[in-house]
């Protein structure tokens, strides 16, 4: 029989799904103990009794949010596999979606924080950089196998920066015309089921 989760264990869950939410609508800096204790109803002297510090917390919380957007990731690629998409396609056209676009709090933690992540305490820093090698892992499983050494980094890293683009012109004509050609120029580049732009002419 399954073990069932403590008060205690049950309280903790929900600040660390709290602030997951709220790094990535917020960032680290726009972020407070206080905050975020509050967003999830509860006193802000009870903080210490789950963590040490609010690094700590942050640390679980970049791992959260790396877990729910690879959940989300996966839950929006089944269906575009299921009508033939590669895998890559499924992922690009995914990824640099107007679902994603707008969100920001349940949407990929290193798209949210990627400019403030170099500024983080070492053991944020570390969490922040297993978020950056699992997104790339999950490109290069994506990538067809002729796909030339070093295209997950290069892919990985024009989907971050599209998606970053598109969120600062806004949800708007621009931030999707910019979304829509960068997931064409991916696709027409690594994508061996996308017609060249020759053979489209």
């Amino acid at each position: 029989m399954d073990r069932q989760p403590s008060r205690k264990e049950l309280t903790h869950e929900r600040i660390v799904e709290t602030a997951a939410r709220a790094i990535r609508r917020a960032g680290f800096q726009g972020v407070g103990v206080a905050d975020i204790m509050r967003e999830a109803g509860l006193t802000h002297g009870g903080f210490y009794a789950h963590f040490d510090s609010r690094d700590a917390l942050l640390v679980e919380a970049l791992e959260r949010a790396g877990r729910d957007s690879a959940a989300r990731m996966a839950q929006a690629t089944a269906p575009r596999r299921s009508r033939g998409a590669s895998p890559l396609r499924a992922l690009v056209e995914s990824y640099l979606s107007e679902v994603h676009l707008r969100a920001t709090e349940q949407g990929c933690p290193v798209a949210a924080l990627a400019s403030e992540m170099p500024h983080q305490a070492p053991q944020v820093r570390e969490a922040a950089a297993q978020r950056v090698h699992a997104l790339v892992a999950l490109v290069q499983q994506a990538l067809p196998a002729a796909a030339p050494r070093g295209s997950a980094e290069a892919v990985a890293s024009q989907l971050v920066g599209a998606l970053q683009l598109a969120r600062a012109l806004g949800d708007n004509a621009q931030g999707k015309a910019l979304l829509t050609r960068t997931r064409q120029a991916l696709l027409t580049q690594f994508d061996a089921t996308t017609p060249s732009a020759d053979a489209m002419s």
